[in-house]
């Protein structure tokens, strides 16, 4: 560990690890605040390659959005010769995703808790000009608060109004079809895969299906959405109105992320006819 690390925090046991390296619960040695610091193995993000680019991407990102109530902040950053060190907000280790295969699909109330503050966190990267790029249940962390927290910055890319991006990058699932069609694309991608994030709180599986890759892009391609009977019937016409204007293939008529927060399903808390 670096040593300025090592004198501000104690490191007490490994919580997380993953391709590139390992995150630990920390406790600062001035104030017993607890936090996560997530150590990556410098020699596996070396050169030009993509995940050396994700690497450097994350700290800048959070460090220019921080401080916001839903999305993860970095607290600091420290360096030795063979790691990297973010120093990070203290999550559970319960994810959306894991949330959903323990306890089901959440009821209408419980989604639009999760669903507002998860738009609240995009619509300020979006104004900020970041698109995250890989909006998923498993990067909508839970706080000791139940507060959503959005991490995983790697793949984030600052765009203009006027500039666009290009790359396929994200979940297949979650992936919007201009990105699929080679495509240009903006930060409307990024309401896309919040759609579709809404969609699975309250069914319990994708809007868009296949058994492989290839057959979830081609799903996505035909863009055919359904709200089968068995699962929706007791969910309100306002929420299904809203995913019909998230999962729009027109980029021109999907939402951003400013009007799904204008939307009476969103906006108006009593709204659940």
């Amino acid at each position: 560990m670096s040593e300025a690390l090592d004198r501000d925090y104690q490191i007490c046991e490994e919580i997380g690890s993953g391709r590139f390296g390992t995150v630990f619960r920390c406790i600062s040695r001035s104030t017993g605040d607890y936090f996560a610091v997530k150590s990556i193995v410098k020699s596996l993000v070396s050169g030009d390659s993509l995940d050396s680019q994700c690497l450097l991407t994350e700290p800048r990102t959070l460090h220019f959005l921080s401080p916001h109530p839903h999305i993860i902040q970095l607290h600091n950053l420290y360096e030795d010769e063979t790691h990297l060190h973010m120093l990070i907000d203290l999550c559970s280790n319960q994810d959306l995703h894991d949330l959903i295969i323990t306890n089901g699909v959440l009821s209408e109330n419980e989604a639009r808790v999760v669903f507002t503050q998860l738009m609240n966190a995009i619509s300020h990267c979006h104004t900020n000009g970041i698109v995250h790029r890989d909006i998923k249940p498993d990067n909508i962390l839970f706080d000791e608060e139940n507060t959503i927290k959005l991490a995983d910055f790697g793949s984030a890319e600052v765009v203009t109004e006027e500039e666009m991006v290009s790359g396929v990058v994200g979940t297949p699932y979650y992936v919007a079809p201009e990105v699929l069609l080679g495509r240009e694309y903006g930060k409307k991608v990024d309401v896309w895969s919040a759609g579709v994030v809404l969609y699975i709180m309250l069914a319990g599986f994708p809007p868009f299906y296949g058994e492989t890759a290839v057959n979830i892009f081609e799903a996505v391609l035909r863009g055919n959405l359904r709200f089968p009977a068995i699962v929706f019937q007791s969910v309100s016409a306002s929420v299904k109105d809203l995913l019909r204007r998230m999962l729009c293939k027109d980029v021109s008529r999907r939402f951003s992320a400013e009007q799904v927060l204008t939307h009476p399903w969103v906006a108006n808390v009593a709204d659940l006819t």
